[in-house]
């Protein structure tokens, strides 16, 4: 029996911290579900770097999304001091009784001490004494204990008596209405209707994570001599643009591409169109499973257990090797990953064909 479990009743504020990418902020959103239908009189606020704000962004649970923009450091000294300043002072009204933070950042621990809730939760690690005699609750998190980063994230609600049960755990992204009216005319635009396409994002933002460009043109290639329609999607940056180019040439087909055309609320509703999704391991692979599209995923040196499409139906793709997942920016730091490239078209094939065959 857990004997320190907190007072729900008591609790009319809280804040939830997660200062990471936007994959990782995204994985945290079941946390803010269950806090709400455990707690559902107490107002849900959340603490997150402004660029992956979208991730939140208009959950149903959420009262206030607050923001840290890491583009105060360039206000100068001063500058930012008034940036964190105006923050912690927005904070401090809200007067919250429980603040939980999901990483070791020692933002979330130095917020605890200046914000002063009656409970706070933090994971429990080697992070330093300062850390450690922050939080009236920590919990484990054991090494190598390979687990959903999701259910780790769900510790922190298990470790202070909330239990969220087992279909209650769903990630939540709301594209909103703006970004599917618009969406909707850059399908039209591009022949596509929804339903009636696969969308492809072959990139990340961690190029290693990527599968190489010729063998996702190939794979494009095969799918389109089937007659399936393809979307292709990418950030806006340099090195995604230029590896969707390099399998733009290779293609044999024309296929529709918003690459570098969306912004995040229209990915997740350009995704959640899509009959099928096809990526790798990377932020859009986590808002299909948010939206519920049924997603075939490569896995390389990142875990598949901790990282996988979350409650969705889905296929992951990984080659069998003993060094995986690593965790490392490709073989020896390389940026190129050797486990990714052992992958071949035909697997790929044959877990699309998979997936839809159990749709169908």
């Amino acid at each position: 029996m857990l004997i320190d479990a907190i007072d729900l009743t008591a609790v009319r504020r809280v804040l939830l911290i997660k200062l990471r990418h936007h994959g990782d902020v995204l994985l945290s959103s079941p946390v803010l579900t269950a806090l709400k239908t455990h707690a559902p009189h107490a107002e849900i606020d959340a603490l997150v770097y402004h660029d992956t704000r979208e991730m939140l962004s208009g959950h149903p649970a959420l009262s206030q999304l607050h923001t840290i923009d890491r583009q105060w450091k360039k206000l100068g000294p001063l500058g930012q001091l008034r940036a964190e300043w105006q923050l912690l002072s927005v904070l401090k009204s809200r007067q919250y009784d429980l603040v939980i933070t999901l990483t070791e950042h020692n933002r979330g621990a130095w917020l605890v001490r200046l914000l002063k809730p009656r409970w706070s939760v933090g994971p429990q690690g080697p992070y330093g004494r300062f850390f450690k005699k922050t939080f009236t609750h920590r919990y484990l998190q054991v090494p190598g204990n390979r687990r959903h980063t999701v259910e780790v994230h769900l510790d922190a609600l298990r470790r202070i008596g909330i239990y969220p049960a087992p279909d209650a755990r769903a990630l939540t992204l709301l594209p909103g209405a703006d970004a599917e009216a618009s969406l909707a005319a850059k399908l039209a635009a591009s022949g596509l209707v929804p339903g009636g396409y696969i969308l492809v994002h072959p990139t990340s933002r961690w190029l290693f994570k990527s599968w190489p460009a010729e063998k996702m043109a190939e794979l494009i290639n095969q799918l389109t001599a089937r007659g399936e329609r393809i979307l292709l999607t990418a950030a806006p940056s340099a090195d995604e643009m230029a590896m969707l180019a390099d399998i733009s040439a290779r293609l044999q087909r024309p296929v529709a591409s918003l690459a570098g055309q969306l912004s995040l609320k229209e990915l997740a509703a350009a995704i959640a169109s899509a009959r099928l999704y096809i990526g790798v391991d990377s932020v859009p692979m986590h808002i299909a499973a948010a939206v519920q599209t049924p997603c075939v995923a490569l896995f390389g040196p990142s875990g598949d257990i901790e990282w996988g499409p979350w409650q969705v139906p889905h296929r992951v793709v990984a080659a069998n090797m003993a060094c995986r997942p690593c965790g490392n920016a490709g073989c020896g730091g390389s940026w190129r990953s050797e486990c990714l490239e052992k992958i071949s078209v035909q697997q790929v094939l044959a877990a699309v064909d998979s997936l839809q065959e159990a749709l169908a």
